[in-house]
């Protein structure tokens, strides 16, 4: 009989890192759906929130294949994720659309990119689970109304829109230091290249403002 295969660390740190940050989105969005200006966006954010809990169970069930307890995957990125949304609190629906847009938007080009070092099936699994295009689209169709309806809304969300990117940026460092296994899956070989890794996040970002009428 063949000895147990030992999980890979920096999958699992991967895997955890994207589990935590469903239910996290879940309890954001249900909470958020309160700054709704009516009931139709109410209801439409509260939908996408319940899509993240089906995604987490997907992560949390593979986790536990991996021989990996979740709770022991997600427990490193309680701080960092949970700080980094404590520091980001919407004001108002603007800023609520605002984030899930640009916050929500970055992070899931950086999991992306960093998916393509994993191995089948988690390298899908990863890609299955980020946030859905009808999501971007439905925040981008909303930032550009409250732009349409009051121009200068449009500095405010772009000064918003930088201190969200600004503090992305510092828990990503913060995670980076602390979790070496997962650094090494970034910099994995030639499957994932760095620098141009960073310099395509910087470019979806920006072409992301300008798309909604936002300064970067």
């Amino acid at each position: 009989m063949s000895a147990p295969t030992t999980p890979d660390p920096a999958v699992a740190d991967l895997l955890g890192l994207v589990a935590f940050g469903e239910p996290l989105a879940f309890e954001r969005m249900a909470g958020d759906a309160r700054l709704a200006p009516d009931l139709h966006r109410r209801a439409a954010l509260s939908e996408m929130a319940a899509a993240e809990i089906t995604n987490y169970r997907r992560l949390a069930d593979r986790l536990t294949a991996l021989g990996v307890p979740p709770e022991d995957a997600m427990g490193p990125y309680v701080g960092p994720l949970q700080a980094y949304h404590d520091s980001t609190e919407p004001r108002d629906w603007a800023e609520v659309v605002t984030k899930a847009y640009v916050g929500d938007a970055i992070t899931d080009d950086f999991i992306r990119e960093i998916a393509d070092a994993l191995d089948e099936p988690d390298r899908q699994l990863v890609l299955d689970v980020l946030h859905e295009s009808r999501y971007a689209e439905f925040a981008a169709a909303e930032i550009r109304l409250a732009v349409a309806a009051d121009p200068r809304v449009a500095d405010r969300l772009s000064m918003w829109a930088r201190r969200l990117v600004g503090e992305a940026l510092s828990q990503a460092g913060r995670v980076a230091a602390e979790r070496a296994a997962l650094t090494t899956l970034i910099a994995r070989g030639d499957r994932v290249d760095v620098p141009g890794l960073f310099r395509r996040l910087t470019v979806a970002h920006t072409a992301r403002m300008a798309a909604v009428g936002l300064n970067n």
